[in-house]
C-alpha cells in the first residue's frame, strides 16, 4: 500500500507552490506581460509552531477568535524558547494574502500560570468574519499556526464524527462498509457460545439454566464490559442534547439506521436502551452490569472468545434504569413510529420505580468479580438519582406520587450540595432544569430551583463566566478538577455555563435588588460571558491547550493537523495495527475523546508524572505505564463533549 505521511505531503505541497511561482515569473519575463505577474508573490507558509494555538477546526463568523501564544517556563517543554513578535497576522491559506493584522497582548501582565507552567499572549482576530481557510502568522519568527476555517457550520462534521464513536463502540454489531471505514471493520463481538447471547450468572457460572440474552448496548469505555449505572449520564445527556436543539440532529450520520426517518442520534440511543431492556427482570429489577472476569483483552473485539457473565439486580441499577426508561419514553414519543416503544419504556420505568421502593437499598451489590469498575452507587447518590426518575415519570404520567417525591427530595440532589450545578452527575442538574419548564410543576419548587441555579451562576466564579485572568488557555477549571476523566468535567463546566443561555436565565432579576443593582448585575453577569466560557472550553478541546493538541482521536481527515494518535482501548490497543494514527497502518477510529490531564496519575511515565496540571497528559497507550488513567475514552466523556458541541452547531 502506498502511504504518504502528513509531513511529506506538506513538503511536496510547498515544492509545488514554489515551482508554480517560478513558472509564473518566467512566463511573464518571456512574454513581457507585466499584468500577468501577481502584485504580491505568495509567500510559502513557514513551519508551524507548537506555541501558536488555535482551534484547528475553526470558528463561526460572529464568535470570538483568539489565538493563544505560549512560552513554556515549567514542565517537560520548559527548555523550548519562543519570543513572539509584537504584531501578528491572519493570512489566507490558498494565497497567503494578509487579511488581518493586530497586536499581541500579554496575558495577566506576563505572569506564569501555575496549572500550565506557561506564560503567554493573546492575539484577538475576532473582527475577521469572512468565511474561508486561514492561518495565524508570526512575521518576526516566520512561523505559523495550524490551518483553521471560518464558517457558519464549522462543527457539523465534528458532531457526526463524535456521535459515530458510539457506533464503533456498539457491542454485538458488525462494523462493515459503508457504515464503517475499511480501516475499522470488525465482525459482531461477543455473539459466540457463552457470550452475550447466553451470558451466565456470575454466582452460578456452571449452570446453563442461568443463561440469558444480554446482547447489544455500548462498550462502556476502553473496556468492552457494559454497565447500567455508567449508562446513566450518557443516555440522559444525549437525550437532553436532542431536546435542546432537535433540528441539528439529522438522519444522515451514516449509521445503519440512516434514512429511516428518525434522527440518527435517537437511533443510537435506542441501541443502548434496547440493551437496558434486556437487563430488566419481569418484576422490574435491573441487573447492574455484565462482561468478562479477567483482563485478557483481545483486539479486535470479535476475536475475543472469553465467556461473559452478568451481576445481580441492584437498587442502584434499578433506579438508574427507571430514569432512563422514563426520559427515553418522553423523547421517543415525539416520533409516531416509536409511540409503542415509548409506551413500553414508560411501563418499564414505572416497574423499575416500584421495585426500587419495594426492596432494600444496598451499596455493596457489585462484588467486582466482573472487571472492572465498581458500578454500585452509595445510598446518598441513589436517593439523588431517584429524584431524576421521579421528574421524568411525573412528566410522563402526571401522577401525584412523583410530584410529592420531588417536593420532598429535590434539595438532596447534587446541584443543591455542590457548586457548579451539573459539573458532576450532570443528569441531575439537567433534570431539575427540565422540571421548571413543566406546566404542572409545583410553583414553589420551580421557583426554588430557578433561584438556586441563578445564585450558583452568580456566586461560583471559579465555574461560571469567562474571566480573562483565570486561564491563559481561556478554559478555566479548578485545580481539583484535573483528576481522572478531567475532560468530561471540563465539558460539563461548559454545559453548566450554557444553561444560562439555553434557559434564558435573568441573573439580574433577583429578590431584594433595586433597579440600580439590577442594571449593574445585568452588566456583570451578561449571558454572553457564560456563552463565551462554554465556547472557549470547546476551543480547548480543539487545540487551544498547552499541547496544541485536538483531544479527539485521529481527526486528520476532519481538518486537524495535530490530534490524539493513541487511546487506551481494547480494540485500538498498543502493538496492534490500530495503535497509532500516524505510525500504524490504521490507527484508532476517529472522534474518541480521551480522559485528559490527570494530576493524580499513579504510573511512572514522566510526563505525565510530575507535570503542571494541564500538562499531566501523554499521547500513548502503554499498559505498563497505566495509560488508561490518561487516554482511555468513555461514553460519559463522549456525551459531555457532544452535548457541549451541539450548542454551537447550526440547524440546516
Amino acid at each position: 500500500m502506498f502511504i504518504i505521511s502528513i509531513q511529506q505531503l506538506r513538503k511536496r505541497t510547498k515544492q509545488i507552490r514554489l515551482l508554480l511561482a517560478i513558472c509564473t515569473i518566467a512566463v511573464a519575463i518571456v512574454f513581457g506581460c507585466q499584468n500577468f505577474v501577481p502584485k504580491q508573490l505568495p509567500v510559502i507558509p513557514s513551519n508551524t509552531s507548537a506555541h501558536i494555538k488555535v482551534d484547528q477546526f475553526g470558528y463561526r463568523p460572529k464568535d470570538p477568535k483568539v489565538a493563544v501564544i505560549s512560552q513554556p517556563k515549567q514542565g517537560f517543554n520548559r527548555d523550548e524558547s519562543f519570543n513572539p513578535g509584537k504584531t501578528y497576522q491572519v493570512r489566507r491559506w490558498d494565497n497567503n494574502a494578509i487579511v488581518f493584522s493586530g497586536k499581541t497582548m500579554p496575558w495577566h501582565e506576563g505572569k506564569t500560570q501555575s496549572t500550565s507552567g506557561d506564560r503567554g499572549w493573546w492575539f484577538d482576530f475576532s473582527a475577521l468574519k469572512t468565511p474561508g481557510s486561514y492561518y495565524v502568522f508570526d512575521p518576526q519568527n516566520r512561523v505559523r499556526s495550524y490551518r483553521f476555517d471560518i464558517d457558519t457550520d464549522i462543527y457539523r462534521s465534528l458532531l457526526i464524527a463524535a456521535t459515530r464513536m458510539f457506533f464503533y463502540n456498539r457491542s454485538g454489531y458488525a462494523k462493515k462498509p459503508p457504515f464503517a471505514d475499511p480501516k475499522w471493520t470488525d465482525e459482531a463481538a461477543f455473539v459466540r457460545r457463552r457470550q452475550d447471547r447466553e451470558a451466565r450468572y456470575i454466582y452460578d457460572k456452571n449452570n446453563p439454566q442461568t443463561a440469558r440474552d444480554l446482547s447489544g448496548g455500548w462498550f462502556d469505555a476502553g473496556d468492552t464490559n457494559k454497565y447500567v449505572t455508567f449508562a446513566q449520564s450518557p443516555v440522559h445527556q444525549l437525550l437532553t442534547a436532542y431536546t435542546e436543539n432537535p433540528k441539528i440532529w439529522t438522519d444522515d450520520f451514516n449509521l445503519p439506521e440512516s434514512g429511516n426517518g428518525i434522527p440518527d442520534l435517537i437511533d443510537e440511543i435506542k441501541w443502548e436502551i434496547d440493551w437496558l431492556k434486556k437487563m430488566q427482570n419481569e418484576d422490574g429489577g435491573v441487573l447492574i452490569k455484565m462482561g468478562t472476569i479477567d483482563y485478557n483483552n483481545v483486539s479486535p473485539p470479535s476475536k475475543d472468545r472469553r465467556p461473559r457473565y452478568y451481576a445481580p439486580v441492584c437498587s442502584s441499577s434499578t433506579i438508574a434504569a427507571a430514569s432512563m426508561f422514563a426520559h427515553g419514553a418522553i423523547v421517543f414519543n415525539s416520533f409516531v413510529s416509536l409511540s409503542g416503544y415509548a409506551e413500553d419504556l414508560q411501563n418499564r420505568g414505572i416497574e423499575a420505580w416500584n421495585w426500587y421502593h419495594s426492596n432494600p437499598k444496598r451499596d455493596d451489590c457489585d462484588s467486582l468479580e466482573i472487571k472492572s469498575g465498581d458500578a454500585d452507587w452509595e445510598l446518598e447518590k441513589q436517593q439523588q438519582e431517584s429524584v431524576v426518575a421521579a421528574i421524568y415519570l411525573f412528566a410522563l404520567t402526571g401522577d401525584r406520587q412523583y410530584q410529592n417525591y420531588i417536593q420532598q427530595n429535590y434539595f438532596n440532589t447534587r446541584p443543591y450540595n455542590d457548586d457548579g450545578w451539573s459539573r458532576y452527575d450532570p443528569e441531575q442538574g439537567d433534570a431539575l432544569l427540565y422540571y421548571i419548564k413543566l406546566p404542572q410543576a409545583n410553583a414553589e419548587v420551580k421557583r426554588n430551583i430557578l433561584d438556586k441555579k441563578q445564585q450558583d451562576a452568580i456566586n461560583s466564579e471559579d465555574i461560571y463566566q469567562f474571566i480573562p485572568e483565570k486561564d491563559l488557555y481561556r478554559a478555566y477549571i479548578t485545580d481539583s478538577t484535573y483528576h481522572w476523566g478531567s475532560n468530561s468535567a471540563r465539558a460539563n463546566n461548559g454545559n453548566t455555563n450554557y444553561d444560562v443561555v439555553a434557559y434564558n436565565l435573568d441573573l439580574s432579576h433577583q429578590k431584594n435588588y433595586g433597579e440600580g443593582e439590577r442594571k449593574k448585575l445585568t452588566s456583570l453577569y451578561a449571558p454572553q460571558l457564560y456563552r463565551d466560557r462554554a465556547l472557549e472550553i470547546l476551543h480547548y478541546f480543539h487545540g487551544v491547550n498547552p499541547f496544541n493538541l485536538v483531544y479527539l482521536s485521529n481527526m486528520y481527515a476532519y481538518g486537524a493537523e495535530n490530534s490524539v494518535n493513541e487511546i487506551w482501548h481494547d480494540w485500538f490497543a498498543d502493538g496492534t495495527k490500530y495503535d497509532n494514527a500516524l505510525t500504524s497502518p490504521n490507527g484508532p477510529a476517529p472522534g474518541y475523546l480521551t480522559g485528559g490531564p490527570n494530576k493524580n496519575y499513579t504510573g511512572s511515565a514522566s510526563p505525565p508524572l510530575g507535570e503542571p496540571y494541564q500538562k499531566a497528559y501523554k499521547d500513548w497507550n502503554n499498559a505498563a505505564d497505566r495509560a488508561w488513567e490518561i487516554t482511555e475514552p468513555a461514553i460519559y466523556y463522549q456525551s459531555a463533549y457532544i452535548k457541549l458541541l451541539s450548542k454551537f452547531v447550526e440547524a440546516r
